[in-house]
């Protein structure tokens, strides 16, 4: 088990390595230069030289990689190139949330798609399993976008349930504050959810319909074991297997769709400040995003292969 976990984490350290210095170079490559854009229309060249020394724009691109290799390392992310400020408290402010809105709709995809893959399995061929199939493929076509703006007219436009535009109420304390909080989040992760909890719940029912026709499900049947510790205890933890990998790549995909939800709610997170980097050339402030977001998939995905090996010691890969 330990090497297990020794190799899985040196993986997860060469995944976050690759992808900041794809990050790097690709940031590199957009059209636009960063000093233009920071000194503004009919800016003189000396003005957007000087800016491009300022910021090291005007260094060897191998020293640029180095310097911001370095500064990871440190923990220091550079000055935001529009606001002038640390890198690492725009991130540190804006994380918490990003990963509060990520979590939640990945705990709720988690709570709703087990009972609702399992049953469908379980009824295969009913009205539940049915529907589960026509949702599954329906949902894994849906834009994010088009999702989050159809709620957001409904929700919060038309009927004023849920609020928009922050994380919380300033002027709210205790439960009121934690209300407010819960309002703002609601329609952000119903968003996540509806993406993202058909497919799952799909994968968990494929599994458990082949799980529950071998052989030693029957042989349990035979020793007379009641139906639901058997689906509950001894399908369901082999179904889940396959759903875990697929678990890992959701996370990807949440963390991706949290750019364009956080946009479309004005939800004030990490994919919220990414889209305004990336219209503003915000070099530093892109890398920082790029890598927390990055991280924070790759360690779930690592919790995701240790979770695996111990709900089955065989996997080995």
């Amino acid at each position: 088990m330990r090497r297990f976990i020794l190799m899985r984490v040196l993986r997860a350290v060469a995944t976050i390595w690759a992808a900041v210095t794809i990050t790097f170079l690709m940031l590199r490559l957009l059209p636009g230069d960063p000093a233009e854009l920071i000194a503004g229309e009919g800016a003189s060249e000396a003005l957007i030289e000087n800016l491009r020394s300022s910021y090291g724009l005007d260094r060897p691109l191998l020293t640029q990689y180095v310097d911001f290799l370095g500064g990871l390392l440190q923990g220091d992310f550079g000055m935001s190139y529009v606001q002038n400020v640390e890198v690492a408290s725009l991130i540190v402010d804006r994380l918490p949330w990003t990963l509060l809105l990520t979590g939640s709709a990945f705990i709720l995809t988690i709570l709703v798609g087990i009972p609702l893959g399992t049953m469908a399995a379980v009824r295969r061929d009913g009205f539940l399993d049915r529907g589960l199939k026509s949702f599954g493929i329906a949902s894994s076509a849906l834009f994010v976008p088009s999702v989050a703006v159809l709620l957001l007219i409904v929700f919060a436009a038309d009927l004023g349930w849920f609020a928009i535009g922050s994380t919380q109420d300033p002027n709210a304390s205790g439960l009121a504050w934690l209300g407010s909080v819960a309002n703002r989040l609601v329609l952000p992760v119903l968003t996540l959810v509806i993406i993202n909890v058909g497919p799952y719940a799909l994968t968990l029912r494929t599994n458990m319909v082949d799980v529950l026709q071998q052989e030693h499900v029957r042989a349990a049947r035979a020793r007379g074991i009641a139906e639901r510790r058997i689906i509950w205890r001894y399908a369901l933890r082999n179904g889940m297997l396959p759903a875990l990998a697929l678990m890992g790549l959701q996370l990807g995909a949440l963390a991706g769709g949290s750019v364009l939800t956080e946009t479309v709610f004005a939800y004030p997170g990490i994919g919220q400040l990414t889209h305004a980097a990336v219209m503003q050339r915000d070099y530093p402030v892109l890398q920082a995003a790029f890598v927390a977001l990055a991280a924070s998939v790759v360690l779930a995905n690592l919790l995701t292969d240790v979770m695996s090996r111990v709900l089955d010691p065989r996997v080995t890969t």
